[in-house]
């Protein structure tokens, strides 16, 4: 062997192996953590693994079905699916399926990015009677996914109470007070279609612990509602008082909003509508009956809601939480804070090797660009260490692909889904809507 030859194959040696990273987790912010990997570290070979047969996560089943615009990102997550270097793996559970340390085994970077999809709980007297339900399982049931077809609620009571005053909470009272005639042009499920044309509900009550200064919703979620046909917003006179008196000191997008609310409490509407949309503040639920809520009346000490001894009572037929989400600790070696519901990680780093972004890195906040802005950054701080780090070859997904099939785990592909996605738009056309959504497993199985 020639000198040249062997300074080729000590060079050859020497060079780093492509990196493999694995994302666990194909909704925003694991796509948008993709689509930056590649960008800064195009040689990578990434792999991303949902627990769903289908991708897209929080935008396909998060999304209210009448806001069809905001799902329009899916054509930029698609382009990064298709990317060459970049796999979908789905129906493949973390912590049950495959476990953390299999994945940490088979790939240079794990990044946590299954968000948050378990509900905080009020922990009050009651919470556990049949007709109070967590807003997360309704939206899953209207939205299409699997655990939540089934779902049982009663539409045919007239009162609903919803605790809790963010984008969730709204979006579920205005999917309940929507003419049904817009609801079918939607990509919402047919079961929640024809559950709906049904319903009997005509009042929601929509509470906060603190006041209108406080609100969660946004602008737009409140002019939506407030533009709804048949229904009348009415609002508490004495939870906007001395509200007028600072609104010129308030940041811009909540002067906005606060102007919004006290136009409409402002205005008369003659028309007769036969439903009605009920903002309150200044309430925290004490005790939930069969047909009645008991309130407590709050002051604001320090921006924080201090019970008085004050009490209200609502009756009502269902009740509705939506006070936050929480991430769950799918698999005991993630270090995680119980408390928060979150990863424990500085800046999405857990540690060598490990990171994580989205909701179960920072809490469920913000919206989708948010997520984007998060996922970005984490994405960056990964391509800087792996650059600059000489990376000993990995199996990647042919270890982890080999350990699914041992254990029976049906994986679902890309070109699963394309079927899948194919499959679903032409059913809509037929209903006269974008798509009509597979909620059954075994229905996936056949069309695949």
């Amino acid at each position: 062997m020639n000198s040249f030859s062997r300074l080729f194959i000590r060079s050859l040696s020497s060079l780093s192996a492509p990196p493999k990273i694995c994302i666990v987790g194909s909704g925003p912010a694991g796509f948008y953590a993709a689509q930056h990997l590649l960008k800064h570290t195009p040689e990578a070979k990434i792999d991303v693994y949902e627990k769903l047969p289908v991708p897209f996560g929080l935008v396909r089943f998060g999304v209210a079905p009448d806001h069809p615009e905001v799902k329009n990102v899916i054509n930029t997550f698609t382009k990064t699916a298709q990317h060459p270097n970049v796999t979908f793996i789905g129906n493949v559970k973390l912590g049950v399926d495959v476990k953390l340390k299999e994945l940490q085994e088979a790939y240079h970077v794990v990044l946590l990015a299954y968000g948050a999809d378990k509900n905080r709980k009020l922990n009050v007297p009651g919470e556990e009677l049949s007709n109070v339900i967590p807003a997360r399982r309704i939206v899953g049931w209207y939205n299409g996914i699997p655990e939540d077809k089934d779902l049982k609620i009663d539409l045919k009571k007239s009162t609903v109470v919803i605790f809790g005053q963010g984008n969730v909470a709204i979006d579920v009272a205005r999917i309940l007070l929507t003419p049904i005639d817009v609801l079918k042009r939607t990509d919402m499920t047919q079961h929640a279609i024809e559950a709906l044309s049904e319903s009997q509900i005509n009042e929601i009550y929509l509470i906060g612990r603190r006041g209108p200064l406080q609100a969660a919703f946004t602008i737009k979620e409140l002019r939506e509602i407030l533009k709804l046909p048949n229904c009348k917003t009415t609002w508490n006179l004495d939870d906007f008082v001395g509200v007028k008196d600072v609104i010129c000191n308030l940041a811009r997008p909540r002067r906005r909003l606060t102007e919004l609310m006290l136009k409409s409490l402002s205005e008369s509407d003659l028309n007769q509508k036969n439903k009605v949309f009920k903002p309150i503040f200044f309430r925290s639920p004490l005790k939930i009956n069969k047909n009645n809520v008991v309130l407590g009346v709050n002051k604001l000490i320090n921006n924080r809601a201090v019970l008085t001894d004050t009490k209200e009572i609502i009756n009502c037929d269902l009740i509705i939480t939506s006070i936050g989400y929480k991430s769950d600790q799918v698999d005991s070696d993630i270090p995680f804070d119980e408390e928060n519901g979150v990863a424990k990680n500085i800046d999405g780093k857990i540690n060598e090797g490990l990171f994580t972004t989205g909701w179960l890195g920072t809490g469920p906040s913000g919206v989708i660009l948010t997520t984007m802005s998060n996922s970005f950054g984490v994405a960056e701080r990964i391509s800087s260490e792996i650059n600059s780090t000489r990376l000993k070859n990995k199996a990647g997904s042919d270890y982890i692909l080999g350990l699914l099939k041992m254990r029976n785990v049906k994986v679902i592909f890309w070109e699963d889904w394309v079927k899948i996605d194919r499959y679903e738009q032409d059913e809509g056309k037929k209903l006269g809507k974008p798509r009509e959504k597979v909620v059954d497993f075994n229905k996936i199985l056949e069309i695949i």
